[in-house]
């Protein structure tokens, strides 16, 4: 499932790069080209259909993205941190061995020979 929302997405991002690109902030853009007032789709409504869909458009991909993180496959494992596995990592510092404290005393056999 979560391709197929991934692809969503995609195409979603891209037809939001058409739409904004195809607006004019001045008022022209598509709209322009509708330069008679007697058509079915005037200039005012052409305008209010291209933001009525910028905005549906990034809609959904917001709800498009919050579902892609629903369906993320976490395989069953728990989310643990780097430092949560490095604390269960640690020996038991009672568990380390000890090291002796005095040095070995010579024997001597290797007192005569020096």
């Amino acid at each position: 499932m979560y391709p197929f929302i991934t692809a969503l997405i995609f195409i979603v991002c891209f037809l939001i790069v058409l739409l904004v690109l195809v607006q004019n902030s001045k008022g022209g853009g598509l709209a322009s080209s509708f330069s008679s007032s007697n058509q079915v789709m005037g200039v005012r409504k052409t305008t209010d259909f291209l933001e009525k869909g910028t905005w549906i458009l990034a809609a959904s991909l917001v709800v498009l993205c919050i579902a892609a993180t629903a369906f993320i496959d976490r395989k069953g494992e728990t989310a643990k941190s780097a430092i949560e596995q490095q604390i269960q990592g640690v020996q038991d510092p009672n568990a380390l061995p000890t090291f002796p404290q005095s040095v070995p005393q010579k024997s001597s056999d290797t007192a005569k020979t020096k």
